[in-house]
C-alpha cells in the first residue's frame, strides 16, 4: 500500500502543476444497490448518470459486480460496464468495459481517520472503434467522522493508460479525479452522499481540461 500511495501523490502534484483553459462544470448522481450473499460474496449494482453545461446529458454509465470477501480488509472483485454516450442527449457511440478490482477497506487508522484503497484494471471496447483499452484506476481514501452519523471522505484516483488505441490516444497519467464527499445515513441501509469533485485531464501537446463536478448519491444495502 506504500506503493500505492506515493503513485498517487506523485500523480496528484504532476496533474495540478498545469494552468488549466478549458474547464466545464458537471452534474453526477449515482443510485447503488449492495447485495450480501452467503459465504462471503457479494452483488453490486452502480448507475451514473451524467450532465455538462458544456455537453448537457452527455452519458449514463451502468456498472455490475459481483465480490468475494477474502478477509477482514480485502475484497475481490469482478464486473461489467455498460457506457452509452450522448451529446445534449443525442446519442453518440457505446463503450463496453471488463472491470477486475479488488478493495483494502480500512487497511489503516490514524486517529478518527480510517484510510481505504482500491486497484482496479479495466479492458475497454468502443463500438465501431478498433482495439481494446487497457487502464489502471488506483484509488486511496481517507474518510472520518463528522457530525452525528456523517462521515467526511477526501479520495484521489488516477487513471493510468496502459496502451493506444483508435479511442485511447495516449498512454501513462490520463486524469485524475480528486473528490470530497459528505455521507449521512437516512436509515439502517440506505445512505446519501453529496460533494465536490474536480477531474483534471492531461491533454498531451495541448492545454490540459479541469472539470469541476457536484455529485450526489444514494445507496442501498441489503
Amino acid at each position: 500500500m506504500r506503493t500505492l500511495t506515493k503513485t498517487i501523490a506523485i500523480a496528484t502534484l504532476a496533474a495540478a502543476s498545469p494552468a488549466l483553459a478549458d474547464q466545464d462544470t458537471q452534474y453526477w448522481q449515482n443510485v447503488t444497490v449492495n447485495v450480501a450473499l452467503p459465504d462471503g460474496f457479494k452483488l453490486q449494482n452502480e448507475t451514473v448518470f451524467r450532465t455538462s453545461e458544456a455537453r448537457g446529458f452527455y452519458e449514463i454509465e451502468n456498472n455490475f459486480m459481483a465480490g468475494k470477501k477474502l478477509g477482514k480488509v480485502v475484497t475481490a472483485w469482478l464486473g461489467y460496464t455498460f457506457d452509452p454516450q450522448y451529446s445534449h442527449g443525442t446519442f453518440t457511440r457505446r463503450e463496453h468495459r471488463f472491470r477486475q478490482q479488488v478493495n483494502f477497506d480500512n487497511f489503516a487508522k490514524l486517529g478518527k481517520v480510517k484510510l481505504s484503497g482500491r486497484l482496479r484494471l479495466e479492458e475497454r471496447w468502443r463500438e465501431g472503434q478498433a482495439g481494446t483499452g487497457w487502464r489502471l484506476r488506483p484509488q486511496l481514501k481517507a474518510s472520518t467522522p463528522l457530525i452525528g452519523k456523517a462521515t467526511v471522505s477526501l479520495s484521489v484516483e488516477p487513471f493510468f493508460n496502459l496502451n493506444n488505441t483508435a479511442f485511447q490516444t495516449s498512454d501513462g497519467l490520463d486524469r485524475v479525479r480528486t473528490g470530497l464527499s459528505v455521507g449521512v445515513p437516512l436509515g439502517k441501509r440506505i445512505n446519501l452522499d453529496f460533494g465536490y469533485l474536480n477531474q483534471h485531464t492531461i491533454v498531451a501537446g495541448g492545454t490540459d481540461r479541469g472539470d469541476h463536478v457536484l455529485t450526489a448519491g444514494l445507496s442501498a444495502s441489503f
